[in-house]
């Protein structure tokens, strides 16, 4: 199996980075070809603009959307943004792995979806969720909170993490018309002890193999 790792975590020894790590060993090591985008690592540019392309359509009037269909009919992109278009291509599950800020992903995450998924490229007008680009490959979100499992459950003062996770699940994931796995959520990661944690880690390392030999829906 091919799976693309995006990781966004600005401390390469946070839990994330663990998190990361065990997934690059247990995925290798059953012989899975693995790439990763480290973004903070690679100093990604979270902000989308003109320099998402190697050329303009119309330098009087900037609209992204339509300097990325230029771009994808054969304008270019920057080279980034291209190498990480090839890998969502090329993969059979794309891993997304992040800590939850302010109920959302990380801002350089965000930037990487807006100038990444560019239109005409991973969507069009049509071609999304069980029309999209990318139907018959999974996406997998693996995410640390500060918050406990009782703040996230039914009756918590975040609700479920199901919802809090949609527009990533459904609106990123789904819209591509990859099929959104359940995602696996490190609960208070900074909180729990050592044995808590390699606990996340070995949880992790299981998940994985249940999705890559067809154990997990």
């Amino acid at each position: 199996m091919k799976v693309f790792v995006v990781y966004a975590h600005p401390e390469p020894k946070s839990f994330n980075g663990a998190l990361k790590d065990a997934a690059v060993a247990t995925l290798s090591g059953d012989g899975h070809e693995v790439v990763v985008t480290d973004l903070y690592a690679e100093g990604f540019n979270p902000v989308a603009g003109r320099h998402d392309f190697l050329e303009e359509h119309d330098p009087e009037l900037f609209h992204y959307q339509r300097e990325q269909t230029h771009a994808a009919d054969g304008g270019g992109f920057a080279p980034e943004l291209g190498r990480d278009q090839e890998r969502l291509y090329w993969c059979d599950l794309l891993i997304l792995v992040f800590p939850l800020w302010w109920q959302n992903v990380p801002a350089i995450l965000k930037g990487w979806i807006d100038r990444v998924l560019a239109y005409r490229v991973t969507y069009e007008v049509g071609m999304s969720f069980d029309k999209g680009f990318f139907k018959g490959r999974r996406g997998l979100v693996c995410v640390t909170t500060g918050g406990t499992p009782e703040r996230f459950s039914e009756h918590g003062i975040y609700g479920p993490i199901e919802p809090v996770l949609r527009p990533i699940t459904r609106g990123v994931i789904g819209y591509l018309g990859m099929e959104a796995l359940p995602p696996f959520v490190a609960y208070a990661a900074p909180r729990v002890d050592d044995a808590a944690r390699k606990k996340y880690l070995a949880d992790w390392s299981v998940y994985l193999r249940e999705v890559c030999n067809g154990e997990r829906p």
